[in-house]
């Protein structure tokens, strides 16, 4: 059966037509929709973990058992998954451990741009790169077969590009694979040092095959033109850029295309690379195959010519490899609204963020959450984002070095001293590695403020349950993880934790100013849920605030709360009634009062 697929929906499929037993993820994009397409099938036990580390170990110990797993994670999720990949590494498998890894070449939807090829080359696992949504189907069920085959987890590496854009595929039926026996072997599976000595010479055998069979599979083959006088060595979607940058010349260029690029096939790169004149290797990012070329005393042209930021795309290379300017983009008569990167109306966000940005003496250590947007105008609360949970733990540094600084006479001086330091955190991020860091905070006596803006859902990568949400990720009903339980559990003295509506500016304003003033670890938890959950939506279908003009008189304080339903516009506050909920933020900052809500809302 024939369907359009995405990579992600393709993955999803593949995993279900191997045979997968289990499967666990954080979401992350561009990864998120491969789980949520994984959960549609109920021969999976499919789950989000709190975080990706979590979720590699619950895949980790179900291949142990003898199940076929998978975990799935954008590129950074490796990051803090890295601890048990690598020790799987040494471990091995019993059934099929399939990591699903998620670039983001482009920096579309993340906080770095990072080529995770590295990871399998530092981990000496086998990788797979799929270049359609046909081959991320094939792919990753071939990638179980290789895990059990090599005993070795098995690195999938896509990116945004292959995640997102749809391709026909050819569907198949799930293939029911029976559970591995699993056999006590503590020489395998417990890596103390002895252990893990034994098991490090036996990766070094495990490599050799690979090589060898890197060299002499499907995965990775030689296209020949009708011409020798260019190839092109490439992986993924360059594979498919690189060939319609070259269409025009009537099949007279010859490609290797790799599909396993770890271990590289370095027999298969030298044979290819003698019979062309020039030679071209094409990759997003790092120039991970084009230093193994040149290692290898085989001359190339790579990114010399290409540039190491951002996606590739025909043009580009077109441009790059064959002289010429690129191309201009495709342009149409319409043009698109813009979307400012802004909290949206209603965000649950907004009224926390609004009473933080009184405070000039203060620093926000922001994480990664929509809360993120408040670091714009006019809000522009947060100063700083480094990666989940950092918010809490970088705070802890932030106050260690100001309260340094706090004894030097330069840090006297006018607009110099920060006198607090607040962190801000989703509940999900939270859950992710935020518990930790309070932990610390609390053992350490730093006094940092900590806003936890639970907006009762995964908001920013699509609405993905978490531990606060009650349901998991089939929409079952299950335990509802306590913040305030969780705060107090870890130290955090209970007069010391508040709940607060955000909605409500004057019962917000004043908890910031107790936990300004507090010389004790601090924390804050809003409980309003996110605006486009749908049951939200629906409940204030029919709320929306309006303007008296008789009584509005200019002034835009409204403006300041940074609502994107505001407008200012032939000199009159205007509220964009399709996209306001009522939320009465702007209200509450009126002086003449001449905001008010229509209807009313109950979530």
């Amino acid at each position: 059966m024939k369907e359009i697929m995405t990579g992600n929906e393709a993955i999803a499929r593949g995993a279900w037509e191997a045979g997968c037993h289990v499967a666990a993820a954080y979401p992350g994009t561009p990864s998120s929709e491969i789980l949520e397409n994984v959960a549609r099938y109920g021969e999976i036990d499919a789950e989000w973990s709190t975080n990706e580390k979590v979720a590699v170990e619950v895949a980790s110990g179900a291949a142990l058992g003898g199940a076929r797993a998978l975990a799935a994670m954008k590129h950074v999720g490796l990051n803090v998954a890295a601890d048990p990949l690598f020790t799987m590494s040494y471990i091995g498998s019993n059934g099929g451990l399939v990591i699903v890894t998620a670039d983001d070449p482009g920096f579309f939807s993340s906080q770095n741009e990072q080529d995770n090829r590295w990871y399998a080359m530092h981990a000496k696992i086998p990788m797979l790169e799929p270049s359609d949504s046909q081959e991320c189907l094939d792919f990753t069920k071939d990638a179980f077969e290789l895990s059990e085959r090599f005993d070795a987890p098995l690195l999938f590496r896509v990116t945004t590009r292959i995640c997102h854009s749809k391709s026909i595929v050819e569907t198949g039926e799930r293939g029911e694979v029976p559970i591995k026996p699993y056999d006590k072997n503590p020489g395998k599976c417990v890596m103390q040092p002895s252990a893990a000595m034994v098991r490090r010479r036996l990766m070094e055998e495990r490599e050799a095959k690979l090589r060898a069979f890197s060299n002499d599979c499907k995965f990775n083959r030689i296209e020949w033109g009708s011409e020798r006088h260019i190839g092109v060595i490439t992986s993924g979607v360059s594979y498919q850029h690189a060939r319609e940058a070259w269409s025009d010349m009537g099949g007279r260029v010859s490609f290797l295309k790799l599909g396993l690029t770890w271990p590289l096939p370095g027999d298969l790169i030298a044979k290819f690379a003698s019979e062309v004149e020039t030679l071209y290797v094409i990759e997003e990012n790092e120039p991970y195959i084009e230093n193994f070329v040149r290692r290898n005393g085989i001359e190339c042209a790579g990114m010399e010519l290409l540039p190491a930021i951002g996606e590739l795309n025909a043009g580009i290379i077109r441009a790059a490899m064959r002289g010429g300017e690129t191309p201009a983009p495709y342009k149409t008569d319409i043009t698109a609204p813009p979307r400012p990167p802004v909290l949206c109306p209603g965000c649950s966000h907004r009224g926390i963020a609004f009473a933080l940005s009184k405070y000039k003496d203060i620093l926000v250590s922001g994480d990664i959450g929509c809360y993120t947007l408040s670091v714009m105008p006019p809000l522009s609360v947060i100063d700083s984002v480094i990666c989940m949970g950092a918010s809490v733990s970088a705070g802890i540094g932030f106050r260690k070095a100001f309260s340094r600084a706090g004894a030097r006479e330069d840090a006297r001086k006018e607009g110099k001293k920060i006198n607090k330091v607040f962190g801000m955190i989703g509940d999900s991020t939270f859950f992710h590695s935020g518990i930790t860091g309070l932990i610390d905070a609390v053992v350490n006596r730093s006094a940092i403020a900590l806003c936890i803006v639970d907006n009762r859902i995964t908001a920013m990568t699509g609405h993905q349950e978490n531990p606060g949400t009650g349901r998991t990720i089939r929409g079952e009903t299950t335990e509802t993880v306590d913040l305030t339980a969780i705060c107090t559990a870890c130290g955090v003295k209970p007069e010391n934790v508040r709940k607060i509506d955000p909605y409500n500016l004057a019962e917000t304003e004043k908890a910031v100013k107790d936990a300004y003033d507090s010389d004790e670890i601090f924390v804050l938890i809003t409980t309003r849920p996110c605006a486009l959950i749908k049951d939200v939506q629906r409940k204030r279908a029919n709320v929306r605030c309006e303007v008296d003009d008789k009584l509005c008189v200019k002034c835009k304080a409204c403006m300041r709360v940074g609502c994107p339903a505001l407008a200012f516009r032939d000199g009159r506050i205007e509220i964009d009634g399709s996209s306001c909920n009522g939320c009465t933020i702007c209200a509450q900052v009126c002086p003449r009062h001449a905001i008010s809500q229509a209807g009313e809302f109950n979530d």
